[in-house]
């Protein structure tokens, strides 16, 4: 009525090198799961250091502007005038950061001021300032503009 089952089992002999296999192949995809995470941490890594130094550099642009905004409109003078003179805004200036700490090898280049219509004695500025950081092989540059009005 039954049908008897036979099962046979494999001579130890015979199933020699199958854990060989199933190591090599853990192994293998370890490996590669491996490799593909140091290539993720490495971008990863790579594009924190472009945020950290373009910071930097929308730094520098920002000082420069600022510097030459208080150039054009000076402090601590006993009557400052109403309009600053147009001399005081011509021209291209660079200005290095090297001696302020965290804007180390950044500049702010070509940082020009330019004088745009008076309108009722109020004079009107723009201030392009551009800033560039280099921190080993990596290079950036940010740019800002700022506009400015005589009181």
């Amino acid at each position: 009525m039954f049908h008897k089952l036979s099962i046979k089992l494999k001579a130890p002999n015979e199933q020699r090198g199958s854990a060989l296999v199933l190591a090599l192949f853990i192994i293998v995809v370890t490996t590669l799961l491996g490799t593909a995470l140091v290539r993720m941490i490495s971008a990863n890594s790579e594009t924190i250091v472009y945020e950290v130094v373009g910071t930097r550099a929308y730094q520098a642009a920002q000082a420069g502007a600022q510097r030459k905004l208080s150039e054009v409109f000076p402090l601590n003078t006993s009557t400052p005038p109403a309009s600053p003179t147009p001399g005081q805004c011509l021209g291209s200036e660079d200005y290095s950061f090297s001696t302020v700490e965290g804007l180390e090898n950044c500049t702010a280049s070509d940082v020009i001021c330019t004088l745009g219509p008076t309108v009722d004695e109020v004079a009107y500025y723009t201030i392009v300032s551009t800033g560039q950081c280099t921190v080993s092989e990596i290079f950036t540059s940010r740019t800002i503009e700022i506009r400015a009005r005589s009181l």
